[in-house]
């Protein structure tokens, strides 16, 4: 019922030519990232970086509001 080609081998994908080693300096990277950008430190930074983003927003309009209103 099948014809030959609907019969496709992947041969490129053979477990025995694929290397899992990633080099050093990218693994450096990943462990940078999950020990910043995960997990309780992780939410302890984005929280301090939003919250130090908020107040620099702030004394920016507030500088500008008051140079800019200023009669």
């Amino acid at each position: 019922m099948e014809s030959n080609e609907a019969s496709v081998q992947y041969n490129r994908w053979n477990e025995d030519n694929m290397n899992m080693q990633a080099p050093h300096s990218q693994t450096r990277l990943i462990d940078l990232y999950n020990r910043l950008c995960t997990g309780r430190l992780g939410i302890a930074m984005k929280t301090a970086l939003s919250l130090t983003l908020m107040v620099v927003v702030y004394i920016v309009g507030y500088i500008t509001g008051y140079y800019v209103h200023q009669c």
